[in-house]
């Protein structure tokens, strides 16, 4: 069985010495929620990253079982190269898995004084993220500028409170409609306070 790391444009390893075993593991990533009168239900989620662990080693000479590939140290350089790269690598193993996946952890070191470089590997899978493209429609024509229109005008018109005034009455007095008081008063809410209150010789804005 073929055991290999690559990174696209960037070379390929294939080890030298298959290892003796690997794991691969995945889990889901199902919620436990509690509802009431019910206890605690399992809410089934999406499948979460596979992560692949594996032991070997680079020979630093040839062996009955495995030749040398290359210089370990180099080997391990480059390998730690990928784990730094912003790129994702890839790693096949046989028939068995073949993934993008990232290096999350590179344990490595001599264990015996021959040279040959063991090590420990971790990878997680890389999902790439498909995104839409959007159709953005630009104007080309200036806006058409908003007319605004001119503040109405008072009409000019004054009048001087009098005793037993109120503002129904001299709405009435200029509108003919008792009910358009309103008018005078929001006109007017400078000098007066309250609808209900006016008072004599108060000059008042009539609109």
């Amino acid at each position: 069985m073929v055991f290999a790391i690559q990174q696209e444009d960037s070379g390929r390893i294939v080890f030298p010495v298959s290892p003796e075993s690997y794991t691969i593991s995945v889990s889901s990533r199902n919620t436990v929620a509690n509802v009431f009168q019910v206890g605690d239900v399992n809410l089934k989620g999406k499948t979460g990253l596979r992560e692949v662990s594996l032991n070997s080693f680079f020979p630093a000479k040839d062996y009955n079982f495995a030749k040398m590939v290359g210089d370990p140290l180099s080997l391990v350089t480059q390998i730690e190269g990928w784990r730094n790269s912003d790129n994702p690598c890839r790693v096949v193993i046989g028939r068995v898995l073949n993934m993008e996946c990232t290096i999350e952890s590179f344990l490595w070191g001599e264990q015996d004084g021959t040279g040959d470089i063991y090590f420990t590997l971790t990878l997680k899978e890389y999902k790439r993220i498909k995104t839409k493209k959007a159709n953005i429609t630009v104007e080309t024509d200036p806006p058409k500028k908003r007319e605004t229109k001119k503040p109405k005008k008072n009409s000019g018109k004054t009048y001087t409170v009098k005793s037993g005034d109120c503002l129904w009455n001299i709405a009435k007095k200029f509108y003919g409609n008792g009910s358009q008081y309103n008018k005078i008063y929001e006109a007017n809410k400078d000098k007066i306070k309250n609808p209900n209150l006016i008072y004599v010789g108060q000059v008042l804005t009539i609109p």
